[in-house]
């Protein structure tokens, strides 16, 4: 009987693995061509490199969000009620698949500025460098509260 717990105890845990969203930073990028942007001009390619980073940024956060309510899901789960392992909402979704593809869109597109030679300072920061920034700006900014807290 004992033996039976733990086999359904592990099958459950597994399932839920399956169900928990990725951490955004975890999913792969998927590859676009530069070709794609080959009739673009300068202004084109940077106000779409505006657009896809800011989208991208956007969905980082909404992502990162999921995953660390899995993880809380999951964590509540395994520790109170495993049963409630199965009510996780379970996996990556459209936003995710739509996330890997817009790294990609960013990389293609910055090859193409470089390739046309669209010059590096009009260039916008990547998705990467604004989410670094936010999260060394929120960290400041905890930092500072929990400082006027003493």
């Amino acid at each position: 009987m004992e033996k039976i717990k733990r086999i359904v105890v592990m099958v459950s845990v597994s399932v839920a693995m399956v169900g928990c969203a990725t951490a955004p930073d975890k999913l792969p990028t998927t590859y676009v061509s530069p070709l794609k942007y080959k009739d673009y001009d300068c202004d084109q390619i940077i106000m779409e490199m505006d657009y896809v980073s800011k989208r991208t940024t956007d969905l980082y956060q909404s992502l990162d969000k999921k995953a660390d309510n899995d993880a809380v899901q999951m964590g509540v789960g395994l520790i109170l009620f495993w049963p409630a392992l199965f009510l996780l909402e379970g996996g990556d979704g459209p936003e995710a698949q739509e996330y890997s593809n817009l790294r990609g869109e960013f990389e293609a597109l910055r090859t193409a500025a470089v390739q046309k030679k669209c010059g590096h300072e009009n260039i916008p920061k990547s998705p990467e460098e604004i989410i670094r920034e936010k999260a060394q700006q929120e960290k400041k900014r905890l930092d500072k509260k929990s400082d006027d807290d003493v």
